[in-house]
C-alpha cells in the first residue's frame, strides 16, 4: 500500500492554482486552456461576462477575445456538451456512454425514471431526429411537442418536454448542439455536430476522463457525491495525499506535486478575478477545506440576504482566494461598475495594486468586447 504524501495546505493550494492556469506565467493558446482545464461551463448570465468567456479571460488576461470562442466553436476545434464547452476530441470518450445511456446494470431511480419517460415517448424521439434531418438545425422552440407523456418534473423543468427531450437525445449522441441564438440552443443532428470518431471502449474512457480531470484540479478526493453532468472526484488515479489540517484522504497529480516540491520558489502566483462557475472554486467544499473559503452564488437570494452581491466574483491573490469583487458590467458606459471590493483578509498595499489592476484590466476587456459587439 502506498503511503499518502503530506501536504501543507498551501502546497494543496499551489498544486491547485497551478492545474487551473491560474499562475505566471500566463497561457497563450485558447484551444490549448480548454483542453487544460477539459471543460468550461456555459452559463449565459451576464452579470459580467458569461462565465465561459470570464474563465478564459482570468488566464489569457485581455488579448482573449469573445469571438476567440465563438470562431473555435463555429470550426469544429471546441463542441458543446451537456452543457460545457469541451475539446471536440474529447467526445470519443463519451461515446461508449451515449451506446448505453441511461445506464448498465442496476440504475438509480432518477437515471431509470429517464429512461423510461424517453422509451414512453419513442414516436417523439423519432420525430424531433426527422425534422433536423429534413429541416435543418432548430431551437427548442421551433420544434413540436409531440411527446405522448409530460415530462413529471414539478419544478423548473416541469412540461419542458421538447427540451428534454433533447438534452436526453444529446446524451444518447442522437442530436448536439451546433450553437446559440441568444440564450437558445440551436440543436442539429449528432453526426453533423460531433467528429466521426471511434468510441474509446468505456473502462479506458471512464480513466482517461479521471486522469484528465485530475490534471485539471490538481488535487480532488477519491469518491464525491454524485453529479448528474461531471464527476468531482477522480477514483484511485493519482497518488494518496493527506492534507494538513483536513480530514480524510485525497488523490494528487504527481507531475504536479513534483513541480510543486522541486522548487519552493518558483510557484510564481498573481492576482486573478474568477467566474462564479470557475473550476478553482466551483467544488464548494474543496474550497472550504483546501482554500478556506466561504463563497455562495447569491444571484437566487433576495437582495437584503445577500452579503457579497448578485454575481460576486472570488478574488485570487497568488495562492490565496482573499475575497469577492461586487461588479457589474455598464453597458450604457461600456465598462464595469464597481460596488464593493470584499476583503476577506486585510489588503496589504501590494496586493491591492494588483487586485486593483485585474479590475482595471476587465474593465479594459469588458470596454474592448463592447466596442466589437457595436
Amino acid at each position: 500500500m502506498t503511503t499518502p504524501h503530506r501536504l501543507s495546505r498551501q502546497e494543496a493550494r499551489r498544486i491547485a492554482v497551478r492545474a487551473q492556469l491560474l499562475d505566471e506565467p500566463r497561457p497563450d493558446d485558447m484551444v490549448d486552456v480548454v483542453r487544460r482545464l477539459t471543460m468550461l461551463q456555459f452559463d449565459q448570465t451576464n452579470a459580467v461576462a458569461p462565465s465561459a468567456d470570464l474563465v478564459l479571460w482570468s488566464r489569457l488576461g485581455s488579448a482573449y477575445a469573445q469571438a476567440d470562442l465563438d470562431a473555435a466553436l463555429a470550426d469544429g476545434r471546441l463542441v458543446e456538451y451537456r452543457g460545457m464547452v469541451r475539446p471536440a476530441e474529447d467526445i470519443a470518450l463519451y461515446r461508449a456512454d451515449m451506446v448505453t445511456w441511461p445506464g448498465v446494470g442496476t440504475l438509480r431511480p432518477w437515471r431509470k425514471r429517464q429512461g423510461d419517460w424517453v422509451a414512453a415517448n419513442d414516436g417523439c424521439r423519432r420525430d424531433l431526429l426527422r425534422r433536423l434531418r429534413d429541416d435543418g438545425a432548430a431551437t427548442a422552440r421551433e420544434l413540436p411537442d409531440t411527446c405522448a407523456a409530460p415530462w413529471p418534473s414539478s419544478g423548473w423543468n416541469n412540461n419542458r418536454n421538447v427540451t428534454m427531450m433533447l438534452e436526453f437525445m444529446e446524451q444518447r449522441g442522437e442530436v448536439g448542439v451546433i450553437g446559440r441564438e441568444g440564450r437558445d440552443r440551436v440543436w442539429d443532428l449528432g453526426e453533423r455536430v460531433f467528429a466521426d470518431t471511434p468510441a474509446v471502449p468505456a473502462a479506458e474512457a471512464e480513466r482517461i476522463r479521471n486522469e484528465r480531470r485530475l490534471a485539471a484540479l490538481g488535487i480532488a478526493r477519491a469518491t464525491g457525491p454524485e453529479c448528474p453532468v461531471e464527476p468531482v472526484d477522480v477514483a484511485d488515479i493519482g497518488e494518496p495525499a493527506v492534507v494538513e489540517g483536513v480530514r480524510g484522504e485525497w488523490r494528487v497529480d504527481p507531475v504536479l506535486l513534483a513541480a510543486i516540491r522541486s522548487d519552493a520558489e518558483a510557484f510564481a502566483g498573481r492576482a486573478a478575478l474568477l467566474s462564479p462557475f470557475d473550476r478553482l472554486i466551483n467544488e464548494r467544499n474543496r474550497s472550504r477545506e483546501i482554500f478556506e473559503f466561504d463563497y455562495a452564488l447569491e444571484m437566487y437570494k433576495p437582495v437584503e440576504k445577500r452579503k457579497w452581491g448578485y454575481y460576486a466574483l472570488p478574488i485570487l491573490y497568488e495562492d490565496r482566494l482573499v475575497g469577492k469583487l461586487d461588479a457589474k458590467a455598464d453597458r450604457a458606459e461600456g465598462g464595469l461598475r464597481v460596488d464593493a471590493v470584499h476583503q476577506d483578509v486585510p489588503f496589504t498595499k501590494a496586493m491591492a495594486a494588483e487586485i486593483d489592476g485585474e479590475i482595471a484590466d476587465l474593465a479594459l476587456w469588458l470596454a474592448q468586447e463592447f466596442d466589437r459587439a457595436g
